[in-house]
């Protein structure tokens, strides 16, 4: 089948890579905490994501124009990541989400992780995690909770399903948050609990320490989240 969407890297020095997949969604969890990687571990982009069905919009960074959904890649912790700056429209998502699947084969990717939020009336901060099967929960079912019942809506769940098709192991990380306000606190106990599942050391000092820097820069992009989730006439508590 002929997709829409295209996928163009210079290069991957990773061999078997994780590949990380974030989209804004609840809380923006999983969107600030690859963007935490990619300042924290000084990631340099190495490719983009293109479609026709994304919006006509530049960022920038530093008076640097930045396409929306970008690649990067850590050699030092071995894993490749796709970060998007928008929300993925659901007419999009399905066609966004083969093409990654099929991207993470090409690059002999051994595990596909979705970092994404979970609304609830609790907000303990807690983490939970859903796999493509029972023995990749064994894997991380020490450092997250198991994310028993519900759905996962949005691109998140469709890179889940399209792994499930190609038989390529798929875990999804849920950082717990209240709402569609952005969380920086969720992403950073996201990124501990990423951490202790691939021992893993990155530091969520800085991001602790200018939440409200970024809870206040990412308004914007959290009501755009919302309004897209709004118009998904699915579960609003999952996503």
């Amino acid at each position: 089948m002929e997709l829409e969407t295209e996928i163009i890297v210079e290069r991957i020095d990773v061999e078997n890579p994780i590949l990380i997949t974030s989209f804004p969604g609840i809380g923006l969890v999983g969107t600030i905490a690859t963007a935490h990687y990619i300042m924290e571990l000084n990631l340099e982009a190495i490719g983009i994501v293109d479609s026709r069905l994304l919006p006509p919009v530049a960022s920038l960074f530093e008076g640097v124009i930045l396409p929306p959904v970008r690649i990067y890649q850590s050699t030092e912790l071995g894993f490749v990541l796709i970060h998007s700056d928008v929300p993925i429209i659901p007419q999009a998502a399905i066609d966004m989400s083969k093409r990654i699947v099929r991207f993470a084969a090409e690059i002999n990717a051994r595990r596909i992780y979705s970092f994404a939020g979970v609304a609830t009336f609790e907000d303990k901060k807690r983490v939970f995690a859903a796999a493509t099967t029972r023995e990749l929960l064994d894997e991380v079912k020490q450092h997250a909770e198991i994310f028993r019942m519900g759905t996962i809506s949005g691109i998140a769940g469709s890179i889940m399903n399209e792994c499930v098709a190609a038989k390529i192991p798929g875990i999804v990380l849920l950082g717990e948050t209240l709402g569609f306000n952005p969380d920086p606190r969720a992403a950073a106990n996201l990124i501990d609990a990423v951490n202790k599942i691939m021992n893993w050391k990155v530091s969520v000092e800085k991001l602790l320490k200018e939440a409200e820097i970024i809870e206040a820069q990412m308004q914007k992009l959290a009501e755009q989240a919302r309004m897209q989730e709004e118009r998904r006439e699915e579960f609003p508590m999952y996503g």
